[in-house]
């Protein structure tokens, strides 16, 4: 099995925190989560919930920043805690994060530069410098930059949207079976936001990325197509074809994230106040039993 066709599976992951005053002692951020990242075909799954809901926790379970409490997460259907060295490796190239905070992830002591050149010293992509110069160019214009604008340059000398772009050249360099993007767009304008997505879009298209894209906006879900899985206080209680959930949610929940979305028409006001705490009393069961998004036949 090469890496491209190898999957990420979750299997029943939980999460718990210990949390004081809580009378059971701890608090529970992700409870008894299964779903499948397949890398063929490349997709897009959206992962969607209010803040709290355990979105970024899943997400940094994924990348292998944080042991879940109990269950597991294979890669190609081996526990990605008890991998190998050059195993690890593999998964680290292959499954790539692209983070909230444009700003984060860059010290502010070095130049834009050495995130891309860390990469490919880290991956061996080259030895040449001369080449390292030409992959670093080559991508940053992948991603609509001007090199000549770019390198060079401190994280505080460019906007949020050329650093967040940068971390997708770095993925464009790397070329992984997965991207794993936590709110990627919630700190950009709009004009920016459309063409960070429509590059995630292309990254599948061109390349077979599969992308978990996790957020809290209905909107850009509906724009990026594909599947989605909505979640609400650790548990995933929808999904299914974005369309499909969109137009008829099953969920009490979910509607409640539909009437949430503003209308763009001010004649056009709420009227009923919305209760997420009614909405899990309505519908405290455990997952919707649908088949994962990866195996719900594509709009």
């Amino acid at each position: 099995m090469s890496a491209r066709t190898k999957d990420i599976e979750l299997h029943d992951v939980e999460q718990r925190f210990h949390a004081r005053g809580s009378a059971t002692g701890f608090l529970t951020a992700v409870h008894e989560t299964s779903f499948t990242l397949r890398s063929d075909p490349p997709h897009i799954v959206s992962l969607v919930g209010q803040s709290g809901s355990g979105k970024s926790t899943i997400a940094r379970i994924i990348l292998g920043l944080q042991r879940p409490t109990s269950g597991t997460v294979t890669y190609g259907g081996k526990d990605i805690f008890k991998l190998s060295r050059a195993e690890y490796d593999d998964y680290r190239r292959n499954v790539q994060p692209v983070f909230q905070d444009p700003y984060a992830i860059f010290n502010p002591v070095y130049r834009v530069d050495r995130v891309l050149r860390t990469a490919i010293k880290k991956f061996g992509l080259t030895k040449s410098k001369a080449r390292a110069q030409e992959l670093m160019e080559e991508s940053l214009r992948a991603v609509k930059l001007d090199p000549a604008q770019v390198l060079g340059r401190y994280p505080h000398q460019l906007s949020g949207g050329q650093r967040q772009r940068i971390m997708l050249a770095r993925v464009h360099m790397l070329r992984p079976a997965f991207i794993i993007a936590d709110e990627p767009v919630s700190m950009l304008d709009a004009q920016v936001r459309k063409l960070f997505l429509d590059i995630l879009v292309d990254f599948q298209r061109a390349y077979g990325m599969t992308t978990l894209f996790i957020t809290h906006d209905l909107s850009t879900v509906y724009y990026v197509g594909g599947d989605v899985m909505v979640i609400t206080k650790g548990r995933v209680v929808e999904r299914g074809p974005v369309a499909q959930v969109m137009h008829t949610p099953s969920h009490s929940y979910t509607k409640m994230l539909l009437a949430s979305v503003p209308q763009p028409d001010p004649d056009k006001r709420w009227t009923d106040r919305i209760d997420i705490e009614e909405a899990d009393r309505e519908e405290a069961a455990p997952e919707v039993p649908t088949s994962d998004p990866a195996r719900v036949p594509r709009p």
